[in-house]
């Protein structure tokens, strides 16, 4: 009698479907009346390195990410990849199994699986109890709940104290402000800021911060990146999940890409140097591997909208200047104009008035003077969302947006790429953060308007899905020629999506100034000259990257005034002790230069310069790969 392929126990929740014997013929998925059954294509090369899998037909990791002592490593990728797992391993919270969930190996074999490699150290550390882990959990406004009795913040740090670094920490992460406050009372940014602050008070072997830059603005991310990196020794090691690529970028000195399947299977490449390993995750493509795990790259061509979606503006809008009082804090803003086909982001930290500005425009706040009130027609995708629905997805489109869903345009333009498909029949108030946050997008560019404004689209959203939903945006506000306000601290999507910017200055709570649109180049070097900072384009694919404090760039770039592009190479002739003569290409910012003309510039001056053999060879690599199945 042979064996069963899948397997039905009346005492069992779930089917058992056996790997081994399916030959991947796609039936089940396709009869399965509660599309509970996925059918992916694994190498079978990646069957010999798996590290931990929870069930049978369930998720699966393989690989580990390699922490290194005194660096900063990076894990890059999207939601449900296996990030969280893999720090779980690290930390010692959960053991790995090497795939056999019924029958886990014992340490002494598990250090025989990474025998060889630097995560043997790593292990024998972690099994001898002589690594000391603390983790900054993901989701910050669970905190309050596991703080018994009335805390104050004070009290929990001084409880908590192991270094003599309380003041440093204090006063990079603005917390003398909050001190006093009990926990229970603290906002999202409030939360994350004290739980980095209790995480870098104490003395461990091994820091992890899980998405720290979520609730932040961009100057309180890269004071976070700063005391982050303040705690590195020549013998700890920190890991970082960031889905903020320019943070994750300043933060880290070397990256681990996770690609593979959502809640399916994740792997973990090969530790690259940080700009490699953001590019490799950008375009989708793993040279070392000759794999790629992305149809498309993603790039940032600023110059695309005017090339490809040339617009004729018919609309002109205008709003005066106008001031509101909120209790002890006043906005001023100044009167502006702008006109159909443009997207304009709102810059500056956080509590200086950027939502106020947003509900002034929107007529649901009136300004100090009722005559300055606006009645544009607006849409709004608000910052909180909160979900009361009752229905599905499907349900809520239908009842919110019912023209715009039925469109073939929007289905294309929006729905799709926003990849809403798969929780259309959810109900809308079992939704994680990030799939609201597609939702709530998708239900604001739905309702018909002149004006839409949008608070904050990458809040809950990955580093793939930020990208995605930038394009979305742009795309659908000049194919419909509207108008867009936008409040991002992502600095990759509001240089991404940013026509003209509007800049906040001023004290936080207290009092700002909102100025008038003005164009991208002038309003961001504003910005970022507050801010302290500057920042570079790749030459690759155009993202921007920001400059470590004190480095050259950063000096020469604020010498000469610019903070934010340079579109020239700087060439700068530097004696090797390898090779002598050889010449060091450093690109200020290669917004100008295509990677081709860079790569040309390079070979002439190495060949006048260095005859010996090139670094990177691009030669094709032969491999052979086999598919096996695997379902869950």
């Amino acid at each position: 009698m042979g064996k069963l392929c899948i397997e039905v126990n009346p005492s069992d929740k779930i089917a058992f479907i056996s790997e081994e014997l399916c030959i991947g013929c796609g039936i089940c998925p396709k009869k399965c009346p509660f599309e509970a059954i996925n059918i992916i294509n694994l190498p079978t090369n990646l069957e010999s390195q798996v590290t931990h899998r929870y069930s049978a037909n369930s998720f699966k990791l393989h690989r580990l990410p390699t922490p290194r002592p005194g660096q900063v490593l990076g894990l890059v990728g999207t939601n449900g990849i296996g990030k969280s797992t893999a720090l779980k391993i690290l930390s010692g919270k959960l053991k790995p199994n090497l795939g056999r969930f019924d029958n886990p190996p014992d340490w002494q074999e598990i250090l025989r699986y990474f025998r060889g490699s630097e995560l043997q150290n790593y292990f024998t550390k972690v099994l001898e109890d002589n690594l000391k882990p603390l983790i900054k959990p993901q989701y910050v406004d669970h905190i309050p709940r596991a703080i018994k009795g009335k805390q104050s913040v004070r009290q929990m740090l001084e409880s908590k104290l192991e270094l003599d670094n309380l003041d440093d920490v204090s006063a990079n992460l603005d917390l003398g402000v909050i001190m006093e406050r009990e926990v229970t009372q603290l906002s999202g940014g409030e939360l994350q800021r004290f739980a980095i602050g209790m995480s870098c008070v104490q003395a461990a072997d091994v820091y992890m911060f899980d998405e720290p830059s979520s609730y932040l603005d961009v100057k309180q991310r890269l004071n976070a990146a700063r005391i982050i990196r303040s705690l590195l020794k020549a013998d700890n090691y920190v890991v970082a999940v960031e889905h903020d690529l320019s943070v994750a970028d300043y933060l880290s000195d070397f990256i681990c890409c996770l690609y593979g399947m959502p809640s399916m299977y994740g792997v973990v490449t090969m530790p690259f140097s940080v700009r490699e390993g953001i590019n490799i995750f950008l375009d989708g493509k793993i040279p070392t591997e000759n794999l790629r795990f992305r149809e498309e790259s993603l790039t940032f061509k600023i110059a695309e909208a005017v090339e490809d979606y040339v617009q004729e503006k018919s609309r002109r809008y205008t709003y005066p200047t106008m001031t509101k009082t909120q209790g002890n804090f006043k906005l001023n803003m100044q009167g502006g104009s702008f006109t159909d086909s443009e997207i304009i982001v709102l810059l500056g930290e956080n509590g200086t008035g950027k939502t106020t500005f947003v509900k002034l425009l929107a007529g649901k706040d009136k300004p100090d003077n009722a005559a300055d009130a606006q009645h544009f027609s607006v849409s709004l995708k608000p910052q909180t969302i909160a979900p009361k629905f009752p229905g599905t997805v499907r349900e809520l489109l239908l009842k919110q947006v019912r023209a715009a869903f039925m469109h073939p345009q929007f289905n294309t333009d929006v729905l799709k790429p926003m990849n809403l498909e798969n929780i259309m029949d959810q109900y809308v108030t079992t939704l994680s953060g990030g799939e609201l946050q597609r939702v709530a997008i998708v239900l604001a560019l739905g309702k018909p308007a002149d004006i839409y404004l949008i608070d904050e689209p990458s809040a809950y959203l990955d580093s793939e899905q930020r990208i995605v939903a930038s394009r979305v945006i742009k795309r659908f506000i000049l194919h419909a020629k509207k108008t867009a306000f936008v409040v991002e601290h992502d600095m990759v999507m509001a240089t991404y999506l940013a026509d003209r910017v509007v800049v906040y200055e001023g004290t936080p709570s207290v009092e700002s100034f909102a100025s008038a649109p003005e164009s991208l180049l002038t309003g961001m070097n504003k910005f970022l000259k507050s801010l302290e900072i500057t920042f570079r384009r790749d030459p690759t694919n155009f993202r921007p990257r920001i400059n470590k404090f004190g480095s050259l760039l950063d000096h020469e770039q604020k010498a000469s005034g610019v903070e934010g592009l340079r579109n020239r190479p700087l060439v700068h002739r530097e004696k090797s002790p390898a090779v002598k003569g050889a010449v060091r290409l450093v690109f200020a910012a290669g917004a100008g230069i295509a990677t081709t003309r860079a790569s040309s510039l390079y070979a002439r001056l190495a060949s006048s310069f260095n005859r010996a053999t090139p670094l990177y060879s691009n030669a094709p690599v032969a491999f052979h790969v086999r598919d096996s199945a695997r379902i869950r």
